[in-house]
């Protein structure tokens, strides 16, 4: 009998995974690693298995020295500790296994790997292990074809520790119909909206519900309408599987913009439990929306259709999150406060504002390819990296990216409750959605946001409580959720200025330094010392940085170690010297409906 660990690498902070918040609540992790879960229940009888989720706890020596084979999947943005976790396993002599969207992908530029099991592995992965058994396993196993999600399995939430978490994770469809020009979706699950059906979802939810979990469930599609015809018989069964128990989880999910065009699904949805739906909604610009291939946020008849649909959804009763980009080819020096304004009015609490990033084997990728635009660079997980040159300038798109992300997150969260009450002013409250919560329990969650906000934050958070128990009673606790959010987004936004602030000041201390050894009035002799002074303030200010801010990729140990050696240097510069960029990025893959 053998023993599989199944590794989940640590995500970076992102605006998506709340860590903030989720630390006011005692919760780890936003989600479940659904794909190692459900990787998990392919495995024979035979193997013992062990699910260890880096986000949730540590990996120890222990571990490793049980594992007979270690099993990863990642997204991108969990590349830097996946690298750890590879470094790990290669000096304990435990063969690795890596699959998942970012080995799809990457998998050529991977090294520390035994095996790849790349794609959708229904129909790979019994042979994956018989030839591992019998001593025949290849490097690398492609899918033949998309397979039938028929053939997917409940994923092991056995194996997982759900209190956790924040929410749990199913999955009704895998691709979408759309091919927007900067998304990887359709590359990695194809145009054809495949799905299980309503008996294979009723037996998750059924899992879930023997196993005790109550609240957030979250459909991981990347566009749940993507086969209406499907989606529409999915929702009634759900509808009574929620209403004969007393509805125990609130939904959310991903779905394209002309969802506000399906009037009777929308319905559904909220008589399902949908509470919350995340749209990509990229720009209000209707030339940058045409050139990325995007007509679903589109209506010749209505210049304000993004406007109008987010407005019909929120009115039907579901709260909706949005994903922006910047740095799109017709972007110009308008596009920030248009982004911003955009928000701000249509009242979306969470936006989601990335720069654009060509993703290998997009549209976009290949289209810029052409072009000669692409930066010979892999894709970094910091904010402000660009791996593609934009049409507008690039200084001036990373000033006015961070402007938008300063101004809809500012230090005092105004704007953010500003946006939280425009919401709650067009939220429809569906009584089995949005359900009371007692007085003390309320009390508790005000009180324990109160004592995490700055002094610059408390009255702006009384004023909005005070408004929402005044006009919008049964949503207090909805609006107690978003400031738990805000408060996440506003430190991720602090977080990630501390971090570019420290790389901006290695850039000045080297200035100085380099100055003081090859200006006119440099002194013979002094270069040692001056640079030991230099590294002495570099290494205070790096100690500065709040231990929460760090995490794995920050960029920080790459920066400090080209400043040294630029320190050591004994040639004289002949440019500027560009240290490694310390940030983060957001959550999870740039494609979305």
């Amino acid at each position: 009998m053998s023993n599989a660990l199944l590794l989940y690498p640590k995500h970076p902070p992102t605006y998506w995974g709340n860590n903030y918040a989720l630390d006011l609540l005692g919760i780890k992790a936003a989600f479940p690693p659904l794909g190692l879960l459900t990787v998990a229940a392919m495995f024979p009888s035979r193997y013992n298995l062990r699910v260890v989720d880096l986000n949730v706890t540590p990996l120890e020596d222990d571990d490793l020295k049980w594992a007979d084979l270690a099993f990863t999947s990642t997204m991108i943005p969990q590349r830097p500790s996946l690298e750890q976790i590879i470094e790990r396993c290669n000096r304990a002599q435990v063969p690795v296994v890596a699959g998942g969207p970012h080995p799809t992908t990457f998998h050529e530029e991977m090294e520390g790997i035994d095996h790849f099991v790349l794609d959708e592995v229904e129909e790979t992965f019994e042979t994956f292990l018989c030839d591992l058994e019998n001593g025949t396993a290849k490097a690398v196993y492609r899918a033949p074809r998309k397979p039938d999600m028929s053939t997917a399995p409940v994923p092991r939430f056995d194996l997982i520790d759900m209190n956790e978490y924040h929410s749990m994770c199913l999955q009704f469809s895998r691709g979408c119909p759309f091919d927007c020009e900067f998304c990887d979706i359709t590359k990695l699950y194809g145009r054809v909206s495949r799905t299980k059906s309503p008996e294979q979802m009723v037996a998750e939810f059924d899992r879930l519900y023997e196993l005790g979990w109550r609240g957030p469930l979250f459909l991981v599609d990347d566009n749940f309408i993507g086969n209406k015809r499907e989606v529409s018989r999915l929702l009634p069964v759900i509808a009574e599987w929620q209403k004969e128990r007393g509805h125990p989880y609130a939904l959310f999910t991903e779905a394209s913009v002309n969802l506000v065009r399906m009037n009777d699904l929308m319905d559904d949805m909220i008589e399902a439990g949908f509470d919350a739906v995340f749209l990509g909604i990229e720009t209000p610009n209707p030339k940058a929306l045409k050139k990325m291939k995007k007509p679903q946020n589109l209506d010749m008849r209505d210049d304000n259709y993004l406007f109008t649909s987010v407005r019909k959804i929120q009115q039907k009763g579901m709260m909706v999150l949005g994903g922006f980009i910047l740095g799109l080819d017709d972007d110009d020096d308008n596009a920030f406060d248009a982004q911003i304004e955009f928000i701000q009015e249509a009242g979306i609490p969470i936006a989601l504002v990335g720069l654009l990033t060509a993703l290998k084997g997009t549209n976009l990728w290949t289209r810029l390819e052409r072009e000669n635009r692409l930066l010979d660079k892999p894709v970094e997980i910091d904010a402000t990296a660009l791996n593609f040159k934009p049409q507008m300038d690039p200084k001036t798109l990373v000033e006015g990216y961070l402007r938008v992300v300063g101004t809809i997150y500012d230090s005092t969260l105004e704007n953010y409750f500003d946006r939280c009450l425009t919401l709650l002013d067009n939220l429809n409250p569906v009584p089995h959605i949005y359900k009371p919560v007692s007085k003390h329990l309320l009390y508790l969650s005000i009180m324990g946001i109160r004592r995490r906000l700055t002094p610059d934050q408390l009255p702006v958070f009384s004023r909005y409580v005070a408004q929402v128990s005044k006009d919008h009673p049964r949503l207090l606790p909805l609006a107690i959720r978003l400031a738990a959010m805000g408060y996440h987004c506003e430190k991720l936004t602090r977080q990630q200025t501390v971090l570019r602030e420290f790389k901006g000041y290695l850039d000045s201390e080297l200035a100085s330094f380099n100055e003081a050894r090859w200006g006119a009035e440099a002194a013979a002799g002094e270069a040692d010392k001056i640079g030991q002074e230099a590294l002495q303030r570099v290494k205070a200010r790096r100690r500065a940085i709040p231990d929460e801010f760090r995490h794995a990729g920050d960029g920080i140990a790459e920066s400090m170690a080209a400043f040294q050696l630029a320190l050591s240097s004994e040639a004289r510069p002949v440019m500027p010297v560009n240290l490694p960029v310390a940030g983060a990025a957001d959550s999870g893959e740039a494609a979305r409906p």
